[in-house]
């Protein structure tokens, strides 16, 4: 993959799951209510700092182990597969309207999970559920609740690793490239709500966030089809 590619689809992966509703989501309104509209950037801050020690730990220990062909093929068809989930359950859950910017239907008990989650995987232990208020500077709520939750875990173990296992094959500009575009999706998201929140204002309606939505369910369908095709061909090369 090249470095374009890597940067264009991790940031619309990292934008894909910035927009499900979650903790993060929660606490950025109640922050910007509070704070204004720098409470986005300020909790991606720490988001961001979380992650990127996250990636050097992991690759500082797993860079050998990750370059095996064996293993990276490995990788990609499991985080082919769970895009394939994550796609079909973000898709589904629009068109049922079981998902909005104010939350996802209790019925399908999503809350306390990362802004990944999906509503099929409630029954993950889960953390507490936040209100927004969290009594700490908001850099390090970003930091706190993002680590709190066990989906962010998965997502890494899964999908994270699969992209570090790509990145890896371009060196350190792979890495900057995936990681600068997953976080720039998260950035822009959580900048674009903060300040809808802090003017007062809902530029985005129900019906054109379902599309959204679906279409972040499209693309993630696609894309773990692309790495099962990946995984699959140099198996069988």
């Amino acid at each position: 993959m090249t470095i374009s590619a890597l940067f264009i689809t991790a940031f619309l992966i990292g934008l894909s799951g910035a927009m499900m509703p979650g903790p993060l989501l929660t606490v950025t309104i109640a922050e910007s209510i509070k704070r204004g509209f720098i409470a986005g950037p300020l909790i991606m801050l720490g988001h961001a700092v979380l992650e990127f020690s996250l990636i050097i730990a992991l690759v500082a220990g797993l860079s050998a182990f990750l370059s095996s062909a064996i293993v990276s093929n490995s990788i990609a068809l499991l985080g082919g597969a769970f895009l394939l989930y994550l796609g079909y359950s973000m898709s589904q859950d629009a068109l049922k309207g079981h998902i909005s910017l104010d939350g996802i239907d209790q019925s399908r008990a999503t809350d306390g999970l990362d802004d990944r989650q999906q509503p099929a995987l409630a029954t993950l232990p889960q953390p507490p559920v936040t209100t927004g208020k969290t009594g700490m500077h908001p850099v390090l709520a970003g930091a706190v609740i993002s680590l709190a939750n066990p989906y962010w875990s998965i997502w890494w173990a899964t999908i994270g690793l699969t992209y570090l296992s790509l990145s890896l094959e371009s060196g350190n500009l792979g890495l900057l490239s995936f990681f600068s575009g997953h976080i720039m999706a998260d950035l822009s998201w959580y900048t674009l709500v903060a300040a809808l929140v802090a003017g007062g204002r809902k530029f985005i309606s129900p019906r054109l966030y379902k599309y959204l939505i679906i279409g972040c369910g499209i693309f993630l369908l696609a894309l773990g089809a692309y790495f099962i095709y990946s995984g699959v061909s140099a198996y069988l090369a």
